[in-house]
């Protein structure tokens, strides 16, 4: 391979490598040898095999170093963990404003840093509705019509990011079998689409998550059925539904156009949009009006409707990755400058 660089005519840009304990000098002021590089003449592969070789001979006889690097690494993952545990389990209030801040926030700075213009319309559209959204669900008197608003859109982003995850899983498992090769995509190509579709889904899926409870634990016990002892605030009629405090117009029985009815296993009676959402996007377990622990089964008898209760819970783990992962690498590599260690 590097009998074939000799070759080539002068640099573009100019590096020192060295291989199998050879030196190469590549153009840093000695002109009069003849191994100099033109990379702008250089497919991507051989730039990236000479970067490689570059890496090796910078880092080569660094192995204290490295493992040094290594163990500091490790023993900041590992109090990272117990200070965010101790953290959620005595503040969880705080713990969860802060991680939904970074979940927020972090992307936004990686995006505009590396010009992903594609994510950074999405995240103004959904940071435009939400905002506005949670901005009517925060206000006092609560009016009317606001519940129902804020169900429906975190319902409706629910979903979007649910079909937008298992789109984007799907093609990258036709990827890893070669499927896309018959409609003649390259396979770089393909899992790129694939790999974003599913963390787009990932990601406003748990965003949308976290801002529904917030909201609505903020309306539930603004409209008065609810609160956090567990006695309601106001007396509840058999045609009002606990969530928007708006009457049911569909029996439970009867199959409504819009939305149906649901009954809980505590008799006590709901809009489907309202008690989904309290429910499912909201991560509510219990009865909005007396706290009894809600029957899912029975709400949700359709099979396809029980992954979506699945799905939410397996949300959790991107958080961690999107909100706190940034923070301790660049902690580690804060460290690591203090002591000098590259």
């Amino acid at each position: 391979m590097l009998s074939e660089l000799t070759a080539l005519p002068k640099m573009a840009g100019v590096f020192e490598v060295e291989v199998d304990g050879v030196e190469h000098d590549h153009g840093l002021g000695h002109h009069d040898e003849p191994n100099q590089v033109d990379l702008s003449h250089l497919s991507p592969e051989e730039k990236w095999r000479l970067e490689h070789a570059r890496m090796h001979a910078k880092h080569k006889g660094h192995e204290a170093m490295h493992a040094e690097m290594v163990l500091i690494l490790i023993v900041t993952l590992v109090l990272a963990q117990l200070v965010l545990v101790q953290w959620k389990q005595r503040h969880p209030k705080s713990y969860n404003l802060v991680t939904l801040f970074q979940m927020w926030v972090v992307p936004l700075y990686f995006t505009t840093k590396l010009h992903w213009w594609r994510f950074l319309v999405t995240w103004f559209i959904f940071s435009v509705v939400t905002a506005y959204v949670t901005y009517r669900a925060t206000r006092k008197p609560l009016e009317c019509t606001t519940p129902r608003l804020v169900y429906k859109w975190f319902l409706l982003l629910y979903k979007i990011s649910y079909a937008t995850g298992i789109v984007g899983y799907t093609v990258v498992m036709f990827t890893l079998f070669g499927i896309n090769l018959i409609f003649r995509i390259k396979p770089e190509d393909a899992m790129d689409f694939g790999v974003s579709l599913l963390f787009y889904g990932l990601y406003y899926g748990v965003l949308g998550r976290d801002f529904a409870e917030m909201c609505a634990d903020v309306m539930a016990s603004t409209v008065g059925y609810y609160s956090a002892s567990g006695m309601p605030t106001k007396h509840l009629s058999d045609s009002i539904c606990a969530v928007c405090g708006q009457p049911i117009l569909v029996d439970v029985s009867e199959e409504g156009i819009i939305e149906n009815t649901y009954r809980l296993s505590c008799n006590h009676v709901f809009h489907e949009f309202c008690i989904r959402g309290w429910c499912i996007v909201g991560k509510k377990q219990t009865c909005p009006y007396c706290k009894e622990k809600v029957d899912l089964k029975r709400m949700f008898s359709n099979p396809w409707e029980k992954p979506h209760v699945m799905y939410g819970q397996l949300l959790d783990w991107l958080r961690y990755l999107v909100a706190w992962q940034p923070v301790i690498i660049g902690l580690v590599q804060g460290i690591n400058y203090i002591l000098g260690l590259e």
